[in-house]
């Protein structure tokens, strides 16, 4: 028998959406949060030659400016206020996280602090941010200055306001993100990638066109980078909606002459837990130390240091090296981002004290170790569908020059965010449904009296 949720989710439609005011306005949120940020893109910083810059660019878009580019939502091309994006953010929230595994006050903080545990390290994940965006920003701000014609007045003035103006960006970016997660619908963050990824979406497709028109690629590859596309969509789906489900049973207890419990109901567990967190952390873990040696190797190097040129360029994208850490970083976030958001020990303290076990299994200690076995054994087959995913997509890309739109790794985070952000819309939903069953309740209770 379906239960009271899967009734209500099956009686949703266009009707109970008109009803749902409150929802109405989360969306409307995050489309102007959308649109904010899509035109943030377009305003370049102070004092660049945006033509000279341009040709630059085009003559290094298929390295590490292409992919920066991509997850920027074309920002690094027109060297805008929004250049460094959310990444300073997102590195910021790996260390915070490693060290909240490692350095024992923060991992006291992370397990026993409760809300005010998870602020605390929130603020110093902000804190973080700012350090990081300020790094970042200056190293490109004497990057642009170094390159000559680039740089209309360079100068300390330039260097100054490109740092205020990029750490400002990703500073706003943040907010922009915490505001669209609590105020709108989905994950701000992983919104924000997203919107940067579709809004390049059909230049890719485009890119894909001509190149096969102008015979710079085969009919056979073009075609062949679509399949794997549509093949990759279909995974994803079936994948992220794919769960192992553990039975649990409550015992039965009488009060009185009232019999109560004896109930089932099942524990989920995802195959892939993580989501698209891997695969986003992973990238920008590459882009940092890439990013900078990259900077390192245009100068002029002293003879123990002649092999970094020859580093940077196997950390190129599609290149065999990108490819070895790519999904070795991915397979590390699965397990680690998994051990982060799911603890077999709490979960089986929260069964033990309601009252539920797993059939067959001890509850307290024998109940953490199978769920943790089970987990386990989840994780694999979740990172390795992620490794599967990202690498072979960006493999026939490199082999045939196709845009980075079309990757893996973009497909993936397009694809998760579209189904949780649609996976939250229900909720919303379903919480707008049960609020108006119980207030006509209320008033077929008043009216009875």
């Amino acid at each position: 028998m379906a239960s009271a949720a899967e009734q209500l989710a099956a009686n949703m439609n266009f009707g109970a959406f008109q009803k749902a005011t409150e929802l109405h306005k989360r969306i409307w949120f995050t489309l102007i949060a959308m649109i904010v940020y899509r035109l943030g893109t377009y305003i370049p910083i102070p004092g660049i030659d945006i033509e000279a810059f341009t040709r630059v660019f085009e003559g290094q878009s298929k390295g590490i400016l292409g992919m920066f580019n991509m997850f920027s939502g074309g920002a690094v091309q027109r060297m805008a206020i929004f250049s460094l994006n959310v990444g300073p953010y997102i590195s910021a929230s790996i260390i915070v996280q490693l060290l909240g595994t490692v350095y024992p006050p923060w991992e006291k903080m992370r397990k026993e602090g409760g809300e005010a545990g998870r602020k605390t390290l929130n603020q110093y994940t902000r804190y973080l941010t700012v350090v990081l965006a300020l790094l970042q920003s200056f190293a490109i701000a004497t990057g642009l200055q170094a390159s000559a014609g680039l740089v209309v007045n360079p100068g300390l003035f330039f260097v100054v306001s490109t740092v205020i103006t990029l750490t400002g960006g990703t500073l706003f970016l943040m907010w922009l993100g915490e505001q669209i997660t609590s105020r709108g619908v989905g994950n701000g963050v992983s919104l924000i990638i997203f919107a940067g990824i579709v809004a390049n979406l059909p230049t890719g497709v485009w890119q894909l066109l001509t190149v096969m028109r102008t015979g710079q690629m085969s009919s056979f590859g073009g075609v062949a980078i679509l399949v794997v596309a549509v093949a990759a969509i279909l995974s994803i789906v079936f994948m992220e909606r794919s769960q192992r489900r553990l039975l649990v049973q409550y015992p039965k207890r009488q009060q009185g002459n009232r019999m109560f419990g004896g109930d089932t109901s099942f524990l989920p567990l995802k195959v892939n837990t993580s989501g698209v967190i891997p695969p986003i952390f992973a990238s920008s873990l590459l882009l940092l130390p890439a990013t900078a040696m990259s900077f390192l190797a245009t100068a002029n190097l002293p003879s123990q240091l002649q092999w970094l040129p020859t580093v940077v360029g196997q950390l190129q994208h599609g290149q065999p090296l990108f490819m070895v850490l790519y999904a070795a970083l991915i397979i590390f976030f699965c397990f680690f981002y998994t051990s982060v958001v799911f603890n077999p020990e709490d979960t089986a303290e929260n069964l033990r004290k309601y009252g539920g076990f797993l059939p067959g299994i001890r509850p307290g200690k024998r109940t953490a170790e199978y769920l943790d076995f089970v987990l386990t054994r989840l994780t694999v087959i979740g990172a390795v569908y992620i490794t599967v995913v990202c690498l072979v997509p960006e493999i026939f890309i490199s082999a045939f020059h196709a845009p980075f739109y079309l990757g893996g790794t973009s497909i993936l985070i397009v694809v998760s965010v579209t189904m949780d952000t649609v996976t939250q819309i229900q909720s919303h939903l379903l919480a707008h449904q049960y609020e108006g069953l119980i207030k006509k309740s209320k008033l077929r209770g008043v009216r009875g009296r």
